[in-house]
């Protein structure tokens, strides 16, 4: 949100904030992002109690490991939504590459589980490099860029595709027990998307180059003043996101097995919605990492207890829909609360 000023954002403003009103600016936005183990708490809870079986390891695992691909989304998801963009191509980048890097199995078998990997990362980074190119320097709105090339990316991935698939007896066991190994039952895939994670949320708090993109979703061209590469740390944000996405299409492909022109349908509204929930401001200039792998996490389990319970599929999107407007209408309230605090202080200075 632009009016929105965080631990982790450095303000262009020159008039510092007071203890008092930093103290509850912070309270404000923490209680934003805890409120998400509150809902997934009481929502675990309740389903539990309604269906013992969804806390079984085989589910808790499923979650775990769909998971993980919504998180690695959701971290390049929130570098560009806190720079004011937004990037919707990200399932069509998934499905693109889990195809071309599963297939590489069909023409090779024996190919590296290095280079799969490569080339799945290679795709995304491709695509997120023009999809930077044009919103950085072209200047053209992110939403238009993405919204063409989520669609130009799916016919590519339908024409590339065609009527064929790539099923798990063409996939070597080794590529996909990527996605089956566990630790104690936890998937191993899961505590390293856990640390990247963790490592994203360290490089936007503490390098320079991570809080200039809350300073340029605060105020860009405030932030232009200053002296900030706008157009580099925006380009650096889509090509991070779909690198991501390509990753996270290589990781699909080794649990699903099966990968055809229909893969990551719809996953950009799920990322999206996941992103907001978890707290980043739809507007830009705050949010974290973490909060947004939660709010995937939150997703991800309420998609999981719908189809414990043996409600409909159809409703998985009308959630996420109905999460996302609250979480967009909460932002728009604590952004009015927040300006209206700043000028109160501006007044109190200048009397």
């Amino acid at each position: 949100m632009s009016t929105a000023i965080e631990s982790s954002t450095q303000p262009v403003s020159a008039s510092p904030v007071v203890p008092a009103e930093r103290r509850a600016t912070s309270l404000i936005l923490r209680a934003r992002e805890f409120g998400i183990f509150g809902v997934l708490f009481l929502f675990v809870l309740f389903t539990s109690i309604a269906q013992p079986r969804f806390l079984s390891l085989q589910n808790i695992k499923f979650i775990l490991i769909d998971t993980t691909v919504f998180a690695l989304l959701a971290i390049g998801e929130t570098l560009v939504i806190v720079s004011r963009n937004v990037d919707l191509s990200v399932g069509s980048v998934l499905g693109v590459a889990a195809f071309v890097s599963s297939n590489l199995y069909q023409i090779d078998p024996g190919i590296s589980i290095i280079v799969v990997f490569a080339v799945g990362i290679g795709v995304g980074l491709a695509c997120g490099l023009g999809n930077g190119i044009l919103v950085a320097f072209g200047k053209v709105p992110s939403l238009v860029v993405t919204l063409a090339t989520l669609y130009i990316i799916r016919g590519l991935d339908v024409l590339i595709v065609g009527g064929n698939q790539v099923v798990a007896n063409a996939l070597p066991s080794s590529f996909l027990a990527v996605a089956s190994g566990s630790v104690l039952g936890i998937p191993v895939i899961s505590i390293i998307v856990a640390a990247m994670v963790l490592l994203a949320a360290y490089y936007l708090r503490n390098f320079r180059s991570g809080r200039d993109l809350y300073a340029i979703g605060s105020n860009p061209s405030a932030a232009q003043l200053v002296g900030i590469p706008t157009s580099k740390r925006v380009l650096i944000a889509f090509v991070i996101s779909g690198a991501l996405a390509g990753l996270a299409g290589v990781i699909w492909a080794s649990y699903y097995g099966t990968i055809n022109s229909t893969a990551g349908n719809g996953y950009e509204l799920q990322v999206v919605a996941a992103v907001v929930v978890g707290g980043v401001a739809i507007f830009g200039g705050s949010g974290s990492v973490v909060g947004a792998a939660i709010g995937a996490l939150l997703l991800n389990t309420i998609n999981s207890a719908l189809y414990v319970l043996g409600v409909s599929a159809f409703w998985d999107q009308a959630i996420a829909g109905l999460l996302l407007l609250v979480a967009i209408s909460l932002d728009k309230g604590i952004a009015s609360y927040l300006a209206k605090v700043l000028r109160g202080r501006s007044r109190n200075h200048g009397a």
